[in-house]
């Protein structure tokens, strides 16, 4: 008889770049000053740049692993929601911490049936084309371009 757990997949490990840049971050006597590494748009070009792909791979286990109903697959475009990037990264990096303890582990999983309550909510009806990947553009684009150009760089849109 084959085990029934043996179908069960490790959670992808971070790059060795962001680990060592959270090991230099909490040693007590650090020098780095640095963005946590969840925060994608404060992170150097140099840090930033293994970080796709990882979340990628974060995106499909969490799917293999959790999307039993169609509105819980996280969408192959979820690059192009810039909003979805930072809580892909945000749960990822809170799944390493909250297996450190059982209970942390429950509150991770409440965490993260509220992630994919917010991810719905901001794909609304896209979504189900997004799913099937048919990405559609930002629904609120027009809405946004009505804001008068933002000299300080960030961007609405």
């Amino acid at each position: 008889m084959t085990n029934p757990l043996a179908q069960f997949k490790p959670f992808p490990e971070p790059p060795a770049l962001i680990l060592e840049y959270i090991a230099e971050r909490s040693a007590e006597e650090s020098v780095v000053d640095g963005p946590p590494p969840w925060d994608l748009g404060a992170l150097s070009a140099e840090l930033v740049e293994p970080m796709p792909e990882w979340l990628d791979a974060v995106c499909r286990w969490l799917n293999g692993a959790y999307a039993w109903q169609p509105q819980d697959v996280i969408p192959p475009c979820w690059t192009k929601h810039e909003g979805l990037g930072y809580e892909i990264a945000a749960i990822a990096f809170a799944r390493d911490d909250a297996y450190a303890d059982a209970g942390s582990t429950v509150v991770w999983h409440e965490q993260y049936d509220r992630f994919v309550s917010r991810m719905n909510k901001v794909l609304g009806k896209a979504g189900d084309e997004c799913r099937l990947g048919r990405h559609e553009d930002r629904p609120s684009r027009f809405q946004l371009a009505a804001w008068p150009d933002d000299t300080s760089g960030a961007s609405p849109r």
